[in-house]
């Protein structure tokens, strides 16, 4: 997935595409497909709050295991791939 710059110090990308330790901020939710966004919310996935992957299933790397807030949850990533994240930088 194409990653663009943000006016902030990460970069916006989708959060289907990260591997395993890779952490950062939700940026929202963005499918075009109410249900679904509305089912991410109330799991968690709302703008401004945490991140983690976990883990991933091996060997298709779906689903995905991600810590959001103090929940952790298994996600499918076709679900993950409506969600825009920002990504910690790595120093």
């Amino acid at each position: 997935m194409p990653q663009s710059m943000l006016s902030g110090s990460g970069v916006e990308t989708r959060l289907a595409g990260l591997p395993k330790g890779a952490s950062g901020v939700v940026q929202g939710v963005r499918d075009g497909n109410g249900a679904l966004e509305n089912r991410l919310a109330e799991l968690g996935f709302v703008v401004g709050e945490r991140f983690q992957v976990v883990a991933e299933a091996w060997p298709s790397r779906d689903p995905i295991v991600v810590q959001i807030g103090t929940t952790t949850l298994a996600l499918r990533r076709r679900e993950a791939a409506a969600v825009a994240v920002e990504l910690d930088r790595r120093v």
